[in-house]
């Protein structure tokens, strides 16, 4: 049996050698005939508060923060060609890419690197966790459930991704190395959640799509990024939403994006190297994912699979839409063994891609160039060329309809409101509150119908609740390009975007391969079809500027377009606006934090329950510490798994591994019971080992001093 066990690790060992020699062999071979790019990689935590703030992503103001998952890190990409040309790529496991945030960490940058970096050529997404504190953007639809901007965690945020991008531009490779580009079809990770609206799209355009996935998009593309070394990272692209943890979920986690990076770095950095502490960054990107669920079991009323299905066009349940739930492939009631599904389909596939870059990649060749346009979204004629109606068409000043209030499967409203609701009068209540706040004009109706309109969000005084003036980004990457839009696109509208680009390219000679990263440089919502905008369902409801939506960003971008493949410089034109509109937080600071009597901040209140423990098995050790947000911790861990080294401790795990978890709950007012949580893995190596907590504790309401607190475990031996 051991002589067996060592052939077979020997022959995994060559097998990874050889393929290694194969790449290696490859990069040489063409050193001399491609043009490369250097490339660095970066990442930095990016966290924020973990106790106490509502969660991003749901809007539902009870989804507060009670500890630690796994944390949030922001990770960047610098590439440069032969001419010095950059771009950076971000991708952040924020809810979205805020533009406000841009326009911080760009101003930031500008005091680092002078014009080096600006808008133009910093392209900054979020993975769309919405199991992440909020209160970070600047406009008040967006901050309303959270009570205002958190100044402290929106500068956290901004400095860990300026980090981030520190870390890549110091890490920028002297010698150039390859990136090659490899797609392929991933299964079984995602389906439509509003499958009544994409049948609303021309059956013709429908029949195209039917090998690619259908009414989603399946195709994964990766970018494989070496310098003259070795591999340094890897950027994937996959349209999926990041609600795989439903809004009953409390703890901070990057959802399945977040969970996927850190699988592939700790495969490429190893298991014993921290997450966010090794070379080797891997980034999961959102695409066209606006229609896109996780929860592949499909929606049930109650979250009862194979009871009633209520995926239809009005998603109720016995009269309700707060009753239909979406669900994940571990079952409604274990959304972390979903997110663990989801996360490790998308890691695998994007593994097995990047492994293959030597036989299937396609390198990619070229120079870096940007084309970079504000643009006000709120007044455009659009051609007939780009309409779906063969007509001119407008957009309109930004509104939701009445089924933004529905939410989704993943996450219904509440107060009854409906998907699928086209009735102006139905809601006589919430008509009466829309009026008092904004009512809508007569030519605003007639430019949004037939959306009914819920909130005026762009006329609402003194200031629009929502941007306009919008970042319009597309970035070349030799023959890859990245179309950055600011909003969630659908399924079927990303993929007209991206054949209206690819079609411009096309039209002089280059083959180049397109992707869309959503959600990013700013957030305004949705954007579907204008087939789909006539159902309503929360997407079109949430599709901001009005039924041309779509078509206004093909014409827009079809010009980018144009401008790169003919080299044209573009007139990038002003912001516009006073976008700083949310200055206020009324969520509650901490007034002091106290311990039972007896006890000091650190001590142990329920201490391990045996001395020896299997892989496996899940170790709990509750302390008596204080709220999470006195101090993020940001680079750092309020947990830590320790393993003996004789005389000394050694960090193994901590809180921003998926093993663990970090639980915390407010007792009486200003105590704070927090449990650490292990669950042993099976590779976990024999030994003796310990759980940690450490933490900020704010003793007096008087004084806004911080005093630092430790506490240790028993320790335990795992075997």
């Amino acid at each position: 049996v051991i002589l067996a066990s060592a052939g077979v690790a020997f022959m995994q060992f060559r097998e990874s050698m050889l393929r290694e020699l194969l790449l290696t062999l490859a990069v040489c071979a063409c050193l001399a005939a491609a043009q490369q790019f250097k490339a660095g990689a970066g990442i930095y935590d990016v966290t924020g508060p973990a106790s106490e703030i509502p969660f991003m992503g749901y809007a539902f103001p009870n989804q507060t923060g009670h500890g630690i998952h796994f944390r949030l890190y922001s990770r960047a990409f610098v590439f440069e060609d032969v001419t010095g040309n950059r771009v950076v790529y971000l991708q952040n496991d924020i809810c979205m890419g805020f533009l406000g945030i841009k326009m911080k960490v760009i101003d930031t940058l500008k005091t680092m690197y002078g014009d080096l970096y600006d808008h133009h050529n910093v392209i900054l997404g979020g993975t769309h966790t919405h199991s992440g504190p909020g209160a970070l953007s600047w406009f008040l639809l967006y901050d309303i459930s959270m009570l205002g901007l958190n100044q402290k965690h929106f500068d956290a945020v901004v400095h860990g991704i300026v980090q981030a991008i520190a870390m890549a531009h110091n890490n920028l490779a002297v010698t150039a190395g390859p990136i090659y580009l490899l797609q392929d079809l991933l299964l079984n990770a995602s389906s439509n959640r509003s499958p009544s609206s994409y049948l609303a799209n021309p059956q013709a355009e429908r029949d195209q799509y039917v090998q690619w996935g259908g009414d989603t998009d399946k195709n994964m593309t990766v970018l494989h990024i070496r310098n003259a070394s070795g591999p340094i990272g890897a950027i994937s692209f996959f349209a999926v939403h990041g609600t795989s943890m439903h809004n009953s979920n409390r703890l901070v986690s990057g959802d399945n994006k977040g969970a996927a990076a850190a699988l592939f770095e700790s495969h490429m950095n190893g298991n014993d190297t921290l997450i966010g502490h090794g070379p080797f960054v891997a980034a999961f990107g959102q695409s066209n994912e606006g229609d896109v669920t996780p929860n592949t079991l499909g929606a049930w009323c109650y979250g009862r699979v194979g009871g009633i299905y209520c995926n239809d066009n009005r998603s109720l349940c016995g009269g309700k839409n707060e009753y239909c739930f979406s669900v994940g492939p571990a079952g409604f009631e274990d959304d972390f063994g979903s997110c663990k599904i989801v996360a490790e389909k998308q890691y695998f596939k994007a593994r097995e891609l990047f492994e293959n870059a030597p036989t299937t990649g396609k390198e990619v060749q070229g120079k870096i160039k940007t084309a970079f346009k504000w643009v006000n979204m709120s007044n455009i004629t659009v051609s007939a060329k780009f309409t779906s109606t063969g007509e001119t068409g407008h957009t309109c000043r930004p509104a939701v309809g009445d089924s933004f209030a529905a939410g989704t499967t993943d996450g219904p409203g509440a107060f009854n409101f409906y998907q699928g609701d086209n009735c102006s009068t139905c809601l006589p209540f919430w008509n009466f509150i829309k009026n008092f706040l904004k009512k809508p004009t007569k030519d605003q109706i007639a430019c949004q119908f037939p959306k009914p309109i819920l909130l005026d969000v762009g006329e609402i005084e003194p200031h629009p609740w929502v941007p306009s003036v919008l970042p319009l980004q597309l970035s070349q990457i030799g023959s890859f390009v990245i179309i950055a839009v600011p909003a969630e696109f659908t399924t079927m509208a990303g993929r007209r975007l991206r054949n209206t680009v690819q079609a411009v390219f096309n039209a002089h000679g280059q083959d180049v391969t397109v992707v869309i990263s959503g959600l990013t440089n700013g957030y305004t919502q949705y954007v579907a079809t204008f087939e789909e905008y006539q159902y309503q369902r929360y997407e079109a409801a949430s599709t901001l500027y009005g039924p041309h939506t779509l078509a206004a960003y093909q014409q827009e971008f079809a010009m980018l377009a144009e401008a790169l493949a003919t080299d044209t410089p573009v007139d990038p034109g002003l912001p516009g606006q006073n976008i700083s509109y949310v200055n206020f937080d009324l969520q509650p600071g901490v007034i002091q934090d106290t311990t039972p009597a007896g006890f000091k901040f650190g001590d142990v209140a329920a201490d391990i329950v045996k001395p020896i423990f299997h892989p496996g098995e899940t170790v709990n050790v509750s302390f008596w510490g204080a709220t999470l947000r006195n101090d993020f911790l940001t680079g750092s861990s309020f947990l830590t798994v320790d393993r003996s080294a004789g005389s000394t401790w050694s960090t193994y795990r901590d809180d921003g591994n998926w093993e663990t978890k970090l639980y915390w709950a407010r007792v009486n007012k200003t105590m704070s019971y927090i449990t650490t949580s292990w669950e042993i893995p099976s590779w976990t190596p024999t030994g003796t080992y310990r759980l940690t907590l450490r933490g900020y504790a704010k003793p007096s309401p008087l004084s806004s001093k911080l005093e630092e607190y430790t506490g240790a475990s028993k320790s335990f031996s795992v075997n």
